[in-house]
């Protein structure tokens, strides 16, 4: 089977205008009809958003019946985090914390998939991450998440996606997931893990800070970058899209 995944840091809705506006990510959104949606930087009761539920409010302007919510970071008055919506059921989910003492708090949704019957594995694990801005603390966040349950339970021969906000400027953690872990990186211009897909700043994107990471019986079809001009000014990160197939 095909499985269309989108990864996208929509930074609140606000654009680089300043202005929250949902429609133009909900444009975007519907113009590439991904199966799976990873969002990030997604508020839930913040008045910048009008006490929206985002990730609510993006599900269902663009049809998707299922998503989940992570919230990791928490203001005065309500909290922002990561979001996955999906065209299938989520049968487990779970919000795993990556904040390290002393930094922002940063999180990894992770949600388990239940895929058409007719696919050879009926459980896809993803996880939508959004790593820190410091050098020193995004490895040991790598490090705390390969560490979790959700992940140590999966055999390499199963189907996994890691994706997100890696905020890996200089492509340094890439290595860890395609040399140390078995993953394939889908986003990037011909095989290995450099010359990733450019994606931020958004207006003129000079490195590639979204991700999607694959494991397991999947092909990687493509990747490219959003090519809408409204995505230029939506957020100041393009969303990626990774076309795969089971």
């Amino acid at each position: 089977m095909d499985l269309r995944i989108l990864s996208y840091n929509i930074h609140r809705a606000i654009g680089v205008d300043r202005r929250f506006r949902p429609e133009r990510i909900v444009k975007v959104l519907d113009h590439y009809d991904a199966d799976i949606v990873l969002l990030q930087e997604v508020d839930v009761g913040v008045p910048r958003s009008r006490e929206l539920n985002l990730a609510r409010e993006l599900a269902e302007s663009c049809n998707y019946p299922y998503f989940a919510v992570g919230l990791n970071v928490q203001l005065r008055k309500g909290m922002y985090g990561n979001a996955t919506l999906s065209r299938y059921p989520i049968a487990r989910e779970r919000n795993i914390d990556l904040t390290l003492d002393g930094r922002k708090s940063r999180g990894c949704l992770f949600t388990e998939l239940e895929l058409p019957s007719r696919a050879a594995f009926p459980l896809l694990p993803v996880f939508n991450l959004h790593l820190g801005l410091s050098f020193k603390e995004r490895p040991q966040q790598v490090g705390r998440l390969v560490r979790t349950p959700e992940f140590t339970s999966l055999t390499v021969e199963a189907p996994c996606v890691v994706a997100g906000d890696f905020n890996d400027w200089w492509t340094r953690l890439a290595p860890l997931f395609t040399e140390a872990l078995g993953f394939v990186c889908a986003t990037n211009h011909g095989l290995g893990y450099q010359n990733a897909i450019l994606t931020y700043p958004s207006f003129s994107p000079s490195t590639g800070l979204d991700k999607v990471f694959c494991r397991g019986p999947i092909t990687v079809l493509g990747g490219k970058r959003c090519r809408l001009r409204v995505s230029k000014v939506a957020s100041d990160h393009l969303p990626v899209i990774v076309d795969l197939q089971m």
